[in-house]
């Protein structure tokens, strides 16, 4: 077996990952003689490797190089070891020599390569010609035999001495040290106390602690390394690579730029950051599948053959009880204690550190702050493979019961394990349900919810099923689940051996879990209604709670005046709702629903809620309130409710009402015109909310719309768009509307209003089919905008008399506003005989309210159309309100929409004057000349572009031009090979 495994012919990156800094510092040493360098470190931690390409530099500046390595004596290659390939002297053929019998073997086998110059060759080294028969033509005569036999070792020696200086200016590299047998050990000691003049001498050995000089064996060396004063000495220890050293030489061997930080974790954790295991590693990994960087929750790397023969090498050269050490090391797992390893391997103290010193010694180990563990998973998994199948059980249950004995608290997840594994299952779920108590009661709902989960799966009995099901439902609420959760509710309850009481509570929370995290809606929705007959047979308060739950409307549930309904219920059984956190939950929906549905006295429903309600609660209701709020028209009661949400959230750990509140604050920043940052924010948002569909589809809107509004990036933000729009689960006015009225803006200021006509007509369903007027607020004054564009006036008109009788007796500010700035762009439809004043009003009316609602956007959405109208009749001040719109743009910074009020300027003769000092970008693509080249390669004529980037068509002749003479073509269809990602 090698110190260090034969290094495998994969790809391997340009510079030794963490090494580069090593080797620069080395050649120099080298470069100075004589000079001895000695690198030590475990096996697999790429000694071999570093020496490689220490002496391939060595031999580019035309010094020759000699290199040996050393074999252990029992190991399955009975051969002297081979000299490196690449040497520079000329090459002999190499005929095998059994590697027991011969003293020198290392050096015989690298010293055969020389040709050393006969005149420089004293009369001793004849003494070699027995040793190296291939430079029988070059030695001096043999010498007599000697008498005695240790004056004939010392001849040799003398010889091999005498020999290797002169070779002259030569590296001569020896590896794995700990193997040398005692000849070429002796040689070493001789070479090195008194060393050549010109000789660099590289050595490694195997270690597994830091080196120091001085002592016999304290470096790894065979002998004590004292060289003389005027040797020039370096000691390099190699540790394994660190884990962002791990993910860069990955992403060197697969041919990334980079990959994941949490995957570099986990490679690093598998390898123990031994880069030839990482090799191995990733490429048993790329043979079978391809190798899963970019994911969380991947399974166990395969375990490399190559790494377990290692491993099993190097446990036959243990004793019988470092063996057993190891087997209970590989069955903990963890780091561990010499007490707990010698519980678990049946051992007394004295013998299970004489044990430990053996496994340590062999690099099966390693120590660390008064622990032992295994240099990496790989090589613990390996171990525990070794382990007889009928031990395994056995080891398992004296550790589950070592563990219970230690003090501290109870690491009752791995004591589960172990029992699981020594087959007693109920022990196992036990401590499994424990554990979820334990996190719990600490306020982690995530923790809980995995392990009442991993408890579930561990085959209960009914009782205890049944049991932990109720709890795992209850926690699943606050923890951000996956469809695990829901699925393995429904199997409880689809084996029907729960009362009325839990069935009902169960239904219900897995009803709030599908509307919540899952996407499920409707589906939702109907899960609810079902708990309740089962709720009322045991519990008024859980009734009256599932019914306000279900009486919380949404544009894609039932018809407002079904929640209506269904509220009443919930009103009706209240006073018989004894519970005070039941009263509490259900008087929280009860304010939240008529929030929603924009009844004025919701208000006093609010006022209502108790003062002392759980952190959950708190939270719960509060960001409830403050989207409801956002979404109304409401910005003070908006931050107020914001504010206590934050309060109840920062000091708890409820992975999803953190998301809940972080979402709703989002929504809250751009609808009041806050998007410094905001982009930022919501990518982070998006790419951490994916496993709750409600959340992430407010996240990918938000995205949409600043990618549309400050980048014009009008294709990438109708993806997000479309993406939130199929995201959502029930929407409580958001996320549909807003999407919709974004893509009728692009397709309006693209002149396609038979489009954008279409683009609304899926959302105007929802709304007539649920009545929630009170949510159209974004929705409808695009939309009338695109009806009266594509001339359906008559419908523009129907749809502005809906939005009138549905927000009729409603506390909705923005639904009003939304109102005025739709009958002032009615004004547009009625002729000259409206007046100019009367428009103007409207116009102005609109504009003032939704400033009053701290709605920057819209305000100014509005006095670019009013500007328009007045610009396109002739009148006076239509400029004046376009530079307005304009300034109020660039304040948000709007930039699409700015571009977008200046066409609007040309396109009536209005000249816009640039402003000085923009910066050039030489023969770099600008950004808006990327955008356009990219549409062009795309087979989009001049026009179309001018349509979808809100651009004039000359500016577009412009830019095209410049794209191709920039990219160095000279037609459209050249550009998209040059173009790039």
């Amino acid at each position: 077996m090698n110190a260090d495994p034969p290094i495998p012919p994969v790809p391997l990156p340009a510079a030794l990952t963490g090494r580069s800094a090593l080797l620069d510092g080395l050649g120099p040493v080298l470069g100075r003689r004589p000079s001895v360098v000695v690198i030590t470190g475990e096996a697999g931690v790429g000694k071999s490797r570093l020496v490689r390409e220490l002496l391939t530099r060595t031999r580019s500046s035309g010094t020759p190089t000699l290199a040996a390595r050393c074999r252990e004596p029992d190991a399955s290659f009975p051969y002297a070891p081979l000299p490196d390939a690449a040497s520079p002297y000329r090459p002999l053929p190499y005929t095998p020599l059994p590697y027991a019998p011969i003293p020198y073997a290392p050096l015989i086998e690298a010293l055969s390569r020389c040709r050393p110059r006969p005149e420089d060759l004293p009369p001793v080294t004849g003494a070699l010609r027995g040793l190296l028969p291939e430079l029988a033509d070059l030695l001096p005569p043999a010498p007599p035999p000697a008498d005695d036999p240790l004056a004939g070792q010392h001849r040799v020696l003398r010889a091999l001495c005498a020999l290797t200086a002169s070779l002259g200016r030569v590296v001569l590299a020896v590896e794995d040290l700990q193997w040398a047998d005692g000849s070429t050990a002796a040689f070493l000691h001789a070479i090195v106390a008194d060393p050549p003049p010109e000789l660099g001498l590289v050595l490694t050995a195997r270690r597994h602690a830091l080196p120091h000089t001085g002592t016999e064996g304290d470096d790894g060396l065979p002998f004590p390394l004292r060289p003389p004063a005027h040797v020039v000495v370096a000691e390099r220890h190699l540790a394994p690579l660190s884990v962002a050293e791990t993910g860069v030489m990955a992403a060197g061997l697969l041919g990334a730029r980079a990959v994941p930080e949490e995957f570099a974790e986990r490679l690093h954790r598998w390898t123990g950051g031994l880069p030839y295991v990482v090799e191995e590693v990733l490429r048993e990994w790329s043979d079978s599948t391809e190798c899963p960087v970019g994911t969380a929750g991947q399974p166990e790397p395969p375990l490399p053959a190559s790494v377990r023969r290692v491993v099993v090498e190097r446990l036959r050269h243990l004793p019988s009880d470092a063996r057993r050490v190891v087997a209970a090391a590989a069955v903990l797992g963890d780091p561990s204690p010499v007490h707990l390893l010698g519980a678990v391997a049946g051992l007394a103290e004295q013998e299970t550190r004489r044990a430990l010193a053996a496994a340590l010694k062999e690099g099966v180990v390693r120590a660390g702050d008064g622990t032992y563990a295994f240099p990496s998973e790989l090589a613990r998994r390996a171990a525990y493979e070794a382990v007889a199948e009928p031990e395994r059980p056995v080891l398992h249950l004296r550790a589950a019961r070592a563990l219970n004995r230690c003090t501290g608290p109870l690491p009752l997840v791995r004591v589960a394990e172990h029992y699981r594994c020594a087959g007693l299952r109920t022990q196992a779920v036990r401590c499994l349900e424990a554990a979820a108590d334990r996190a719990a009661r600490g306020g982690d709902a995530g923790t809980a919810t995995d392990r009442y989960l991993d408890a579930l799966r561990g085959g209960p009995s009914a009782v205890v099923r049944d049991r932990v099901a109720l709890k795992l439902a209850r926690v699943a609420l606050n923890a951000r689940t996956g469809p695990q959760v829901p699925a393995a509710l429904r199997e409880v309850l689809d084996r029907s051996s729960l009362g009325p009481g839990p069935s009902g509570e169960i239904r219900l929370l897995l009803g709030l879990l599908l509307r919540n995290q899952s996407g499920s809606g409707l589906e939702a929705l109907e899960e609810i209604a079902r708990a309740v007959p089962d709720l009322l047979a045991v519990s008024t308060g859980q009734a009256a709670r599932a019914l306000a739950i279900i009486a919380i409307p949404s544009l894609k549930g039932w018809p407002v005046g079904e929640h209506r309904r269904l509220l009443a219920e919930a009103e009706r059984l209240l006073p018989q709702v004894d519970e005070e956190d039941l009263r509490s939950a259900v008087l929280a929906n009860r304010a939240t629903a008529l929030a929603l549905m924009g009844d004025p006295s919701a208000w006093d429903a609010v006022a209502d809620l108790p003062e002392a309600i759980t952190f959950e609660a708190a939270a719960r209701v509060h960001a409830n309130l403050a989207g409801a709020a956002t979404a109304l028209g409401h910005p003070e009661r908006a931050r107020a409710f914001q504010d206590r949400a934050w309060q109840a959230v920062r000091t708890n750990q409820a992975p999803y009402l953190e998301a809940f509140v972080e979402t709703t604050d989002m929504l809250a920043a751009f609808t009041s015109g806050r998007w410094a940052g905001l982009l930022e924010r919501a990518e982070r948002a998006e790419e951490q909310y994916q496993d709750v569909p409600d959340f992430h589809a407010e996240a990918l809107l938000v995205c949409g719309l600043l990618r549309l509004h400050t980048k014009g990036q009008t294709d990438v933000a109708r993806r997000l768009l479309d993406r939130a729009v199929g995201t959502t689960a029930l929407d409580t006015g958001i996320v549909l509307t807003s999407a919709a009225a974004a893509v009728v803006r692009v397709h309006l200021a693209a002149d396609r209003p038979a489009q954008a006509v279409q683009a609304v007509e899926g959302v105007l369903h929802h709304v007539r089919r649920t009545g929630a007027w009170v949510w159209a607020s974004a929705l409808a004054p695009p939309a009338v905008q695109a009806l009266i564009r594509d001339g359906r006036d008559g419908e523009a008109h129907r749809l502005v008399a809906e939005l009138a009788d549905g927000i009729a007796r409603r506390d909705a500010p923005a639904a009003g506003a939304a109102l005025l700035t739709c009958r002032a762009l009615l004004t547009a439809t009625d002729g000259p005989q409206t007046g100019a004043d009367g428009s103007d009003a409207q116009h102005a009316a609109a504009a003032d309210a939704w400033a009053a609602l701290e709605r920057p956007y819209e305000a100014a959405y509005v006095r670019e159309a009013w500007g328009l109208r007045l610009l396109a009749a002739g009148a006076a001040g239509g400029r004046t309100l376009l530079h307005e719109a304009i300034a109020a743009y660039q304040d948000i910074d709007a930039v699409w929409d700015v571009l977008r009020c200046q066409r609007g300027l040309r396109e009536h003769g209005q000249v816009t004057v640039r402003r000085p000092g923009a910066l050039g970008y030489g023969d770099h693509l600008s950004p808006r000349e990327r955008a356009v080249a990219r549409l062009a390669s795309l087979g989009l004529s001049n026009r179309e572009i001018a349509r979808e980037l809100v651009l004039s068509h000359r500016t577009v002749e412009h830019h095209v031009a410049r794209a191709l003479r920039k990219l160095g073509v000279s037609s459209r269809t050249e550009i998209g090979s040059q173009l790039g990602p």
